[in-house]
């Protein structure tokens, strides 16, 4: 089959969260495919697509559905054909795409860190006894109250931009952001400091974008081929199964790192209560193929020195 190129009379369409981060991965996405078959931007359309994680942004994410409120009306259009691709924050997704749709690509991977923001602290340690933290991640949540259970901890929804307002308003003297995400924001003026993974363990998938496409459109199929990060891949598939085979979802303190190492895959899991007050780890290493096998083997150790209602 010869591969029919978009042009900017029928461009090809890329679907998106409307948030200032999502633009910018969706603007790599189509950059990289332009640089790959060597066409010019307008060949692809950027298309905003209001998701219900957007728009209801003063509850926590487990009181209104989870992680598939990122995702939902995206793949919708997906499925219907009004976007041809969609990018998304690969740790937003589901562990399961719908019926129809494969998410097999993966852009080159940014910083995996946590970082600490504050306008009056450097870290943790430098946190006063009570003072507000806020977030939104239940991951975070849990590693805060385990190293500083003293802490008030808060819920602080919203994208980068919006967090940052709350940190000036006061909500809070402090949050937590996605390296990542500063850095495709280029937002270096943000005063943060970056958390080793040795400290604070990252949410799977974190600093990953990844890219959805219906499973019958070849043209889709080979013109992401050209793209796709294969270490990422890698690494993504084995924290991916581990998330899976742990049931992991908004409602589960769960945090797992991949890293290729020497020519094989190094991978750390961690479940924690939402409280703090356990932390469970492991730490494996093994083929880069193995990848998947260890991260269901490792989750089955974990969720065995758990124990029943560990997350209860």
């Amino acid at each position: 089959m010869t591969l029919i190129l978009p042009s900017p009379a029928a461009a090809f369409k890329i679907g998106t969260r409307g948030s200032p981060l999502a633009l910018a991965q969706a603007n790599e996405t189509r950059e990289r495919l332009a640089e790959a078959f060597d066409l010019p931007s307008e060949a692809f359309t950027i298309v905003v697509i209001k998701v219900t994680g957007d728009q209801i942004i003063d509850r926590p994410l487990k009181e209104i559905g989870g992680k598939g409120l990122f995702t939902r009306e995206i793949e919708e259009a997906l499925l219907d054909g009004s976007i041809d691709i969609a990018v998304h924050s690969m740790k937003d997704m589901p562990t399961l795409q719908p019926d129809g749709l494969l998410l097999d690509t993966y852009l080159p991977r940014e910083d995996v860190r946590d970082a600490f923001v504050s306008r009056t602290a450097t870290g943790l340690a430098d946190l006063a006894q009570g003072v507000t933290v806020g977030t939104s991640s239940l991951r975070r949540r849990a590693q805060l109250r385990a190293r500083r259970p003293d802490l008030n901890v808060v819920e602080f929804r919203g994208n980068v931009q919006t967090r940052l307002r709350k940190l000036d308003d006061g909500v809070a003297v402090a949050t937590f952001l996605a390296k990542a995400g500063l850095n495709r924001l280029r937002m270096d003026d943000v005063p943060h400091h970056a958390i080793s993974a040795d400290d604070m363990l990252p949410a799977i998938a974190q600093g990953a974008i990844g890219i959805e496409r219906r499973a019958n459109d070849n043209r889709a199929a080979e013109m992401l081929a050209a793209i796709h990060d294969a270490a990422t891949g890698h690494r993504l598939a084995a924290e991916r199964s581990l998330l899976l085979a742990l049931d992991g979802s908004c409602e589960t303190p769960i945090a797992g790192l991949a890293d290729l190492e020497d020519g094989n895959l190094r991978l750390r899991g961690e479940i924690l209560r939402e409280d703090g007050t356990r932390v469970l780890s492991d730490d494996m290493t093994g083929p880069i193929a193995d990848g998947p096998q260890m991260g269901r083997e490792m989750a089955a150790k974990l969720l065995e020195r758990a124990g029943p209602g560990f997350f209860g």
